[in-house]
């Protein structure tokens, strides 16, 4: 999947169809002049569905989507036939989805679970033919009710990745090469700061045929919290991952200072994000002799205070052990 191809935000206006009308038709026909009342109910109308396909990793398919409208109910007939129900308007969207009311911004629903549906736009009732309403008093009503209408309404679609590990890491930290490296993914790769624009996603192939899914995050920077730099656009995508995976240059001034940053930034758009497991992964470690590797190590057993290892992906180190790390970790 292409950069530009990775859509995950949607505002769109959703309508459902409105109800049939009930029918006044009386009976006739050859031999009965009056045969009362058989007017049938209308159809209900069509209802705008949501559902989750485990297929999809994009809102793509819905960008240019802007105005969905499902069908109207047809009315009632003689014969107290009832009318066709309006056409009911499926949209498939991927695992992680969250939509939302665009006026009042409130959460209506999560869609999580492969097959799961929500009917963002309910379609009005179909109304009842005059048949309901005869009585001992009133053999030949002539009224029946009308449809209920449409519901209608803006609606925002937010995806937030659902994958196993989240990469953070300030930019340029090595997060998009170490996921070309342990998966088939094709991140875009260059020597400057915000290479990556959008989240990528990769499978990790482990022993036995098994697989985890990564997630690269564009890089955070002070204040993203607040909206600077890609700000909460991208710090979504890390409230669904099991396991928050820090990359830290071997290179940076102050270790511990960046891990302690990137978890306030954390902490300041989610306290939740706290509950999480941490890893840290000190990133070009080829750049270290064994000297410098084990001065390093010392000064870090007694400062982070979560597991931590070093690795490189240009040189291919440490990969295996951060794989069986991962891995033990999510099977806990």
């Amino acid at each position: 999947m292409t950069e530009g191809n990775f859509v995950d935000y949607v505002k769109m206006y959703v309508s459902s169809g409105n109800g049939g009308k009930g029918s006044t038709h009386l009976h006739r026909e050859k031999y009965i002049t009056k045969g009362g009342p058989d007017g049938g109910d209308g159809g209900r109308g069509g209802h705008v569905i949501l559902k989750g396909n485990p297929n999809l990793w994009t809102l793509l398919p819905l960008k240019f989507k802007r105005h969905v409208r499902a069908g109207h109910g047809a009315h009632g007939s003689s014969g107290r036939s009832t009318g066709a129900d309006g056409e009911d308007m499926y949209l498939d969207v991927p695992l992680g989805t969250v939509i939302r009311d665009t006026e009042t911004n409130q959460v209506i629903a999560e869609i999580n679970e492969e097959g799961e549906e929500f009917i963002v736009a309910e379609g009005g009732k179909g109304g009842r033919g005059n048949w309901h309403f005869k009585s001992s008093t009133n053999q030949t009503p002539r009224y029946a009710q009308p449809g209920i209408p449409l519901e209608e309404k803006y609606v925002t679609l937010e995806l937030k990745l659902l994958a196993d590990v989240g990469l953070v890491g300030f930019p340029n930290a090595g997060k998009s090469t170490l996921l070309s490296v342990l998966t088939s993914a094709k991140p875009k790769i260059a020597d400057y700061e915000f290479t990556t624009l959008k989240p990528n996603l990769g499978i990790v192939k482990y022993r036995d045929y098994q697989s985890f899914v990564m997630a690269d995050i564009p890089g955070i920077i002070e204040g993203a919290a607040e909206g600077k730099g890609l700000g909460y656009y991208f710090l979504r995508h890390i409230e669904r991952n099991s396991i928050l995976l820090f990359l830290i240059p071997a290179d940076a001034p102050d270790i511990k200072k960046q891990y302690d940053i990137l978890l306030d930034e954390l902490r300041r758009y989610n306290p939740e994000m706290l509950d999480k497991e941490r890893i840290v992964a000190i990133s070009k470690c080829d750049m270290l002799d064994d000297e410098l590797q084990a001065e390093l190590k010392i000064e870090l057993d007694n400062e982070m205070p979560v597991p931590y290892l070093f690795m490189s992906s240009v040189a291919q180190q440490g990969l295996s052990e951060l794989k069986d790390v991962l891995w033990k970790k999510l099977n806990e």
